[in-house]
């Protein structure tokens, strides 16, 4: 299995950009851009977001039925035994969708930060079109929506509908488990989808910043040698004064 891509490194400083020219800076600033964006928001970004929600739902599914054979134990001695062992399996597929969910949202702050680095370069309306995304941000919107909906109503249906005698704690807690994944992906997608739309209007939309290129006869505090203050007894010495 490939490795994931690299993230690029933030733009360099101002004093030692080497861009031959603004045209240059432009096309760099585009391809970097586009490589993000696709990191960020790219369906195959969905892709593995929903794959290790699958991961973690099957795996609270295991615990779950673990519990359930637990609570069965005392009636069936063997239903403890493969109660234990679905618990176990359960956990191993559970832990590793959470610590790739981890990362997965730690990658996602860094690569927000970079968008934000680049983007804040310069103005490129022609090239920033194609960043904008909003298909595909509609996409995540409404997908979100649905899973983190459909996981809020098992949260609050499934105790709510349980009867004394019929349904078991482990029942309630395989149901509540899997409403709470779903909630959580939804939360997510929905957070990326709004982060890149606020992104859209807070850097691509917003207006070109001044170039930063300082004049090097200026200091840094921004007035020119010329308009500095003159110490006292250094004025312009008149024609008359050699008598």
């Amino acid at each position: 299995m490939s490795s994931r891509p690299t993230l690029p490194p933030p733009p360099p400083p101002v004093e030692i950009r080497t861009w031959p020219d603004r045209e240059a800076m432009l096309a760099d600033r585009a391809f970097i851009l586009g490589a993000l964006v696709r990191m960020h928001l790219g369906p195959a970004r969905l892709g593995v977001l929903v794959m290790w929600a699958g991961l973690a739902a099957f795996g609270w599914l295991l615990v779950g039925s673990g519990l359930v054979m637990f609570e069965q134990a005392s009636a069936d001695f063997f239903s403890g035994i493969a109660g234990l062992l679905t618990l176990l399996l359960g956990v191993g597929a559970l832990i590793p969708a959470v610590i790739l969910v981890s990362l997965h949202l730690a990658r996602d702050r860094e690569i927000r930060a970079l968008l934000v680095e680049w983007g804040a370069l310069d103005r490129d309306p022609e090239r920033d079109r194609e960043l904008r995304l909003p298909g595909m941000s509609l996409v995540w919107l409404l997908l979100s929506f649905v899973l983190a909906a459909g996981g809020l109503a098992l949260c609050v249906i499934g105790p709510a509908s349980a009867r004394p005698g019929d349904d078991t704690y482990g029942v309630v807690a395989l149901i509540m488990g899997l409403g709470m994944v779903a909630w959580l992906t939804g939360l997510i997608g929905a957070v990326k989808a709004l982060a890149h739309r606020r992104w859209v209007l807070r850097v691509l939309a917003a207006p070109a910043p001044d170039p930063l290129t300082p004049d090097p006869l200026t200091p840094a505090g921004g007035r020119s040698a010329s308009s500095e203050p003159r110490p006292p007894g250094s004025g312009t010495p008149s024609p008359r004064s050699g008598r």
